[in-house]
């Protein structure tokens, strides 16, 4: 019985690692271990954006339920009784207060008197574009994806989608109309203590989806530099990681300009990008939400990829996410 019972076990993990969609803190909430779980919905037409990142912690001082926003101009924590989350499998769903959240849209339904806040509308996601999967890399971590005990996993569900709706903030009303969206999630027990994460899907001559992020990455006895960089031009994708021997030959950060370039094999990656002070929003330690981060939804990045000497691609995305910690 106990065989299997850990054969059923095991089947469970390894379809929650190729459906990183899903909720994967079940076990979790029953042990109540520390431990956190958040989606991040990114929403941007040509003038204003506003992202939506629903998800629950747990700590030392219970279970609790978040929808964190952000836009231009202002960012909000709205807390909620963990009673409030509720999930579906098939299809996935995940439901706080009386918002909805799937990878076919969204609906939002957000009241908070003490923060005088009113949310509400709906966005409809069509033409999901993901990042190519196997075996070796279920997800956008790879082979890292099979190891229990990382501090914070990552996982990316739609590099692009069309965005149609609109969405109204106190008095403010954000249109949609086929631009672009941008889903992504993250579990674990902690965000990293230092990293840079950067997104965009509003290149100017091109059909172009673009993220970066490069982490200091914690694993038992030492750390590393956890790189993960996905361009998708048209149809064609490629991918810069350390699981692909990908180095970072420079990363220059100011004040208000970030210069980063990547090596892989013949490719070279070069990311600039320009931006602006960020809002605030909570990161998890330890399963608290108690580390503040700034996000930006308006910076500009420039992205060239060379072959040798030749440039293959280059072009420059506004309405960009960037967060530098």
């Amino acid at each position: 019985l106990l065989y299997f019972l850990k054969i059923i076990y095991n089947m469970n993990k390894l379809f929650l690692m190729k459906n990183p969609d899903l909720f994967q803190g079940q076990k979790y909430l029953i042990e109540n271990k520390n431990y956190f779980e958040g989606w991040y919905f990114k929403n941007t037409n040509l003038q204003k954006g506003i992202s939506f990142i629903p998800g629950i912690n747990i700590d030392d001082a219970g279970n609790k339920a978040f929808i964190q926003v952000i836009t231009n101009s202002t960012s909000y924590f709205i807390n909620y009784d963990i009673k409030d989350f509720k999930f579906d499998c098939k299809p996935f769903c995940i439901q706080i207060g009386d918002s909805l959240f799937s990878k076919k849209g969204i609906n939002i339904n957000i009241r908070d008197e003490s923060q005088n806040l009113k949310i509400c509308g709906n966005i409809k996601y069509s033409n999901n574009k993901n990042i190519n999967t196997n075996i070796f890399a279920p997800n956008i971590m790879g082979p890292f994806s099979y190891i229990p005990f990382m501090e914070c996993n990552h996982a990316i569900l739609s590099m692009q989608n069309n965005t149609n709706g609109c969405i109204n903030i106190n008095d403010e009303t954000i249109i949609f109309d086929n631009d672009k969206g941008y889903i992504e999630k993250d579990w674990g027990c902690s965000f990293p203590k230092s990293y840079i994460w950067c997104q965009g899907n509003n290149f100017q001559k091109s059909n172009t989806s673009f993220m970066i992020s490069i982490a200091d990455i914690p694993l038992k006895l030492f750390t590393f530099k956890g790189i993960i960089c996905v361009l998708i031009i048209d149809n064609e994708e490629f991918k810069f990681t350390t699981y692909n021997n990908t180095k970072l030959v420079e990363c220059e950060i100011k004040e208000d300009y970030l210069n980063i370039t990547l090596k892989r094999n013949l490719f070279l990656l070069n990311i600039k990008s320009k931006y602006s002070k960020g809002l605030k929003l909570v990161a998890p330690v330890k399963g608290k939400m108690n580390k503040d981060i700034l996000e930006s939804l308006s910076a500009t990045v420039t992205v060239t990829l060379k072959k040798g000497k030749d440039v293959i691609f280059c072009d420059t995305s506004t309405a960009c996410g960037l967060e530098i910690v």
